[in-house]
């Protein structure tokens, strides 16, 4: 095993996949703390190059395009103190370093892991429930519906409507964009029934972001969602539209959901749900019945909610 501690993190290769551990020190962003230990499969890896530095040096992973849901969002605009692909390595560590990239790139090789695209997302993405504020919203994401709800600096057009809550069988695409310059950016969820040019300060269905510490971490909120939608190399991407109506969120408050068609309840494995065929699709549905066990006890599911994704799910064992 080749290892590497340092203040910033823990990189650790077994052969197989890469443990990726951020620090917990003040300095450490907070985008990679919130995302939390990373298990990145040799099979998703493109790369790997050391940059050594006078002050300190920095590993770099690259993965397959295709492979990771934050990075297939984030698209290179991540801050690199919040790339959870970097490393800061200190001068005395950089031998370490060069033999972590070596028994990597060796692994690599012996595998022949090809450095191409890949068709189908072979990271997870975040964790769920997730719940991030910035900008003019908070967008919360509990495996199945994002709800976004609005603050004192909303435009009072879009405020008026109220929190929307969104199943994510009824979003066609997600999109995260950095504030750039004198541009903001933002968090927008695309619908295809309810089609807008709205900028992101009028669409009920994006939060806009005004460049502050936290709108990193409106990318794993993306990035959440986006893993559980079709791969964006999947043959048939267009959902068909759906009909939406008003009502109100579990707290009482007015909002706008969008409503799938009837049939069995959708997992968070995917919007595409698939028989489970193995051992790694065996643990994903223990860990999904555990995801649902505490949603329930924090109140986002109902009784009646709680049962029939749990018996969704143990169909499918």
């Amino acid at each position: 095993m080749a290892e590497i501690l340092q203040t910033d993190g823990t990189w650790a290769f077994d052969g197989g996949a890469i443990r990726i551990v951020p620090g917990r020190e003040r300095g450490v962003h907070q985008l990679r703390q919130t995302l939390g230990e990373l298990a990145v499969p040799l099979a998703a890896v493109a790369g790997i190059a050391f940059e050594p530095g006078r002050k300190s040096g920095r590993l770099r992973l690259r993965l397959r395009d295709g492979a990771d849901p934050l990075s297939q969002v984030a698209r290179g605009r991540l801050p690199e103190s919040a790339d959870p692909y970097q490393l800061t390595v200190e001068p005395d560590r950089a031998g370490v370093a060069e033999y972590f990239v070596d028994e990597v790139r060796n692994a690599l090789l012996l595998e022949q892991v090809p450095a191409g695209p890949t068709d189908r997302y072979l990271l997870p993405g975040p964790a769920v429930p997730l719940s991030v504020g910035a900008g003019d919203g908070t967008a919360s994401f509990d495996g199945e519906r994002v709800r976004l709800e609005w603050n004192w600096k909303t435009e009072e057009g879009k405020k008026s409507a109220g929190t929307r809550i969104l199943p994510v069988q009824g979003i066609s695409s997600v999109e995260w964009q950095p504030a750039a310059g004198l541009e903001n950016g933002y968090l927008r969820f695309a619908l295809p029934q309810v089609p807008t040019s709205a900028p992101p300060k009028h669409d009920p269905h994006a939060i806009e972001l005004y460049g502050f510490k936290k709108d990193p971490l409106m990318a794993l909120v993306a990035a959440a969602v986006a893993a559980r939608l079709p791969h964006p190399t999947a043959p048939d991407r267009t959902l068909k539209a759906l009909p939406h109506t008003g009502t109100t969120d579990h707290a009482g408050h007015a909002g706008h959901v969008v409503h799938d068609q009837p049939g069995p309840p959708a997992t968070a494995a995917g919007a595409a749900p698939a028989p489970p065929s193995g051992g790694d699709d065996h643990d994903a549905l223990l860990r999904r019945l555990r995801e649902l066990g505490e949603l329930h006890r924090a109140g986002v599911l109902t009784d009646e909610e709680f049962t029939a994704a749990k018996q969704a799910i143990l169909r499918r064992f």
